[in-house]
């Protein structure tokens, strides 16, 4: 009789189980204060001893053996909406989700299912910050998100990048994994927050109108953004991040979720039976080397030093634009174009003057020369006259070189 109560009690006050409809057409369960009187008014006085009790709320994740009660506690962790087939899974059974995450991850993609792996069974262990970037549209990342709703259900939340801002954290506090999307956070203070909440297993939860009470948490986060140049400030030491850079899908199948959906019983039983293909080497399990990637230097080097950055983009640009093998340019050159490329500037000569010295290793003539000065027009266009001075020479291989690593 109990299960069919739609009521508890937790402590001195009662709550009702509503299950709110969802646009999909599925229904997600809430939890609503809900007074005595009204109970008793909507069934009788009798019906309140059936309750069932609880001494207090707990977050005990287990997706392989849940419990909703622990020790006289009401489990506000879910169950998963999923159970894995009980026949053993292999690859070819998955296709879809083979497919998906291979698309997803890369060559990285044994990682990839580890992460999953530990998702699904160490629910409390500490992973690095997942970040899915691309300037493209049609990538996958909204998908994979979705996806990964599925799997996780009502233990899955997303939130806007003011809403992380925020002092209130009770609506993802609690939760395995937080997704953040169309991320762009610009204050050092927010890239601090995440860096230590994604290492740390105690945080305050904040209510609105309550006192501070200290929770475990184990929250994940996702990142995923269409800006992959800088929607984060991190510097070059940075550990805690995996940043994938998502390709546009080959094609486009509006029916792709729901064959992965299909999918997601047989994918939790092949989970459970592939072993790890990585070890924990760290608290966040991967080595830094192992999730390394392109996408990670790419934004600390624009992060780390964005004069050189709108400097090779420039110079790049220069020698697309003309058949030259080399430039040669004094430092206000450089600022003039850069200030007219990127319409405003906040450098100046001797910042530029820096890089060509002590990061590019150049050295300016000894003597004030004659040499071809360039410069560029509002509209991208340069243009050319005669001018004085102790230029630099940068040959077109030097820019080559350095846009290859740091531009594409």
């Amino acid at each position: 009789m109990k299960d069919k109560i739609p009521y508890i009690r937790v402590g001195t006050t009662y709550y009702k189980l509503i299950e709110r409809p969802q646009i999909s057409g599925d229904k997600t369960l809430t939890l609503t204060k809900w007074s005595r009187e009204t109970i008793i008014h909507d069934h009788n006085k009798k019906y309140i001893f059936d309750i069932p009790k609880y001494d207090g709320f707990c977050c005990i994740p287990n997706h392989l053996n849940y419990q909703k009660t622990v020790d006289n506690f009401y489990n506000i962790y879910n169950e998963i909406p999923y159970h894995p087939s009980l026949s053993k899974v292999t690859i070819e059974k998955i296709p879809f989700t083979i497919s998906f995450l291979e698309h997803i991850f890369g060559k990285q993609i044994d990682l990839g299912i580890d992460y999953l792996k530990i998702l699904l069974e160490k629910p409390t262990q500490i992973l690095p910050i997942l970040c899915l970037v691309s300037k493209e549209r049609a990538t996958g990342k909204t998908t994979f998100l979705k996806w990964l709703k599925e799997i996780f259900g009502l233990n899955m939340t997303y939130i806007k990048g003011d809403s992380f801002s925020s002092q209130f954290n009770s609506d993802w506090a609690s939760m395995l994994l937080i997704a953040i999307d169309e991320v762009f956070f610009d204050r050092k203070e927010i890239t601090e927050r995440l860096k230590y909440l994604s290492t740390t297993n105690k945080d305050k939860l904040e209510n609105k109108g309550k006192d501070r009470e200290e929770i475990d948490f184990f929250g994940k986060f996702i990142l995923c953004s269409n800006n992959e140049d800088n929607f984060i400030q991190i510097d070059e030491n940075e550990i805690r991040f995996w940043i994938l850079k998502i390709n546009p899908l080959k094609s486009e199948n509006t029916d792709f979720l729901e064959h992965l959906k299909s999918e997601i019983p047989m994918f939790l039983n092949f989970l459970i039976n592939r072993p790890f293909f990585s070890s924990r080497k760290t608290r966040m399990w991967f080595a830094s080397e192992e999730i390394k990637t392109k996408a990670l230097q790419k934004l600390v080097f624009k992060n780390a030093n964005k004069l050189e950055y709108k400097m090779v983009e420039l110079l790049f640009e220069f020698f697309e634009s003309n058949d030259e093998d080399e430039i040669n340019v004094v430092p206000q050159d450089i600022l003039n174009m850069l200030t007219k490329m990127f319409k405003q500037t906040y450098f100046t000569r001797n910042d530029v003057r820096n890089i060509l010295k002590d990061k590019w290793k150049l050295e300016p003539q000894k003597n004030g020369l004659t040499y071809i000065r360039y410069d560029i027009d509002y509209s991208g266009i340069f243009y050319q006259n005669n001018s004085v001075g102790r230029y630099f020479t940068i040959p077109k291989n030097f820019i080559t070189a350095k846009s290859v690593d740091l531009l594409n």
